[in-house]
């Protein structure tokens, strides 16, 4: 048992969005809640969810996960969803504007990067800010990563 007051941050990813910090310089991060239904929660528990060609639109002065991909649940029957509709993203109303104010005003994008179960059981959502990279950009981090690898491979022969 874990003593008290110490937080054990334990994550399930279900689904992630490996293209996104190619794509994307990554500005900030907010952990968000979505509002699913039951065949959603139980779909997502299966771990075939696709959220790498989704993103986040404001409407409304809320935030929604648009094109996201949830695979029926094959037990359901009649009661199952759709597996693309829009899905509604929980955050506070300070997040909100901070985020409707950067979209707005700098021009940057909402993309989601993963979605996850935290240790208390419930589907959240990793959604960044980020800005949209130039193709010198792109090469310039795959040289970058190129690199870290190479280095690493002679630290290890060396030692």
């Amino acid at each position: 048992m874990a003593p008290k007051g110490s937080q054990r941050t334990v994550k399930k990813i279900v689904a992630e969005n490996r293209k996104a910090r190619f794509n994307y310089e990554i500005v900030d991060t907010y952990e968000a809640g979505l509002v699913l239904t039951g065949t959603e929660v139980k779909s997502l528990r299966e771990g075939k969810a696709n959220i790498a060609e989704s993103y986040a639109t404001d409407e409304g002065g809320e935030i929604w996960l648009i094109n996201s991909y949830l695979p029926e649940y094959l037990q359901a029957n009649r009661f199952n969803h759709e597996t693309r509709r829009r899905r509604k993203l929980l955050l506070s109303k300070r997040e909100v504007n901070r985020l409707q104010g950067a979209v707005n005003r700098e021009g940057m994008s909402l993309i989601p990067l993963k979605i996850y179960f935290n240790d208390q059981g419930r589907a959240k959502l990793e959604l960044a800010l980020g800005k949209g990279k130039k193709l010198h950009d792109k090469r310039e981090s795959a040289k970058e990563r190129d690199w870290n690898r190479q280095k690493s491979r002679l630290l290890k022969e060396r030692g």
